[in-house]
């Protein structure tokens, strides 16, 4: 199966009746990111966007702090997946390898590169950027996502992620089988437009890591599908982002500043 979605055989049993067709299947491929030639990280991830999917994970993560200190980035196809080697300059280097040493010796890894709760829960990036839209344009772009989501229409297995104008016109999309590498994607594809005001909004559920993504980029509102957690109200609360749940059709819950919306 190769490209971003494949077609294979199926069987469905519907009411006692069998039929056989042909299904479109999203791809599911491993990623591994590699920083001036060491391996950092492999994620599971669909085969599309992927240099801005480099560039997102390594700006959310921490890794860089300025997409300038990204060199270079190329993609290198395997039988086994597909390698990103990543060139960065010799600061970010010093601090990933020095994050990396914090690792040695560990078996589990559930917050990777974290040794304690307080470097696992950390204080969230403070937003500096402002905007203000209505709750029209928000239910504008909620509307509008399913139909720019054009993997997930032909498969059903993917998430996806959209930078939307104040206006509530989605202007960017990208899709993942994982909802963090969907907005990992749309990060990076951000990073290289020219700066304008706007909101962010998945079709997962907004959970601690998509609002700490959001909110290391300076995107003052995150609306999510789905609900939000505890933890991520809590830290969109602390941050000064604005975050919305049960983003549907005629109904949108407001959890955390409100006050950009009216």
């Amino acid at each position: 199966m190769s490209g971003n979605s494949g077609k294979v055989t199926r069987t469905v049993w519907n009411a006692g009746e069998l039929t056989e067709g042909i299904d479109n299947i999203a791809t599911e491929t491993a990623v591994a990111l590699v920083y001036n030639g060491i391996s950092h990280v492999v994620m599971m991830a669909t085969p599309a966007d992927l240099k801005d999917f480099a560039l997102g994970f390594s700006l959310s993560e921490g890794i860089l702090t300025s997409a300038k200190q990204l060199l270079d980035c190329e993609q290198i196809e395997t039988d086994k997946g597909i390698e990103l080697a990543l060139t960065i300059t010799a600061e970010p280097f010093a601090k990933l390898k020095e994050r990396r040493r914090n690792l040695a010796g560990r078996t589990g890894c559930g917050l990777c590169g974290a040794e304690s709760l307080e470097q696992a829960i950390t204080a969230p990036s403070s937003i500096s950027a402002d905007l203000s839209i209505s709750h029209k344009a928000l239910q504008r772009a909620i509307a509008a996502l399913g139909g720019e989501q054009q993997l997930q229409q032909q498969t059903g297995a993917v998430h996806g992620a959209a930078w939307c104008s104040i206006e509530g016109e989605i202007r960017l999309v990208r899709e993942d089988v994982g909802r963090h590498n969907a907005l990992d994607k749309l990060l990076g594809a951000i990073n290289k437009q020219e700066s304008a005001q706007g909101f962010v909004l998945v079709t997962s559920r907004a959970s601690y890591e998509m609002v700490a993504k959001t909110a290391s980029a300076n995107i003052p509102l995150l609306a999510a599908l789905s609900a939000p957690t505890s933890l991520a109200i809590e830290l969109a609360d602390t941050a000064g982002l604005t975050l919305v749940g049960f983003s549907r059709t005629g109904r949108h819950v407001i959890y955390a500043h409100g006050q950009r919306i009216n």
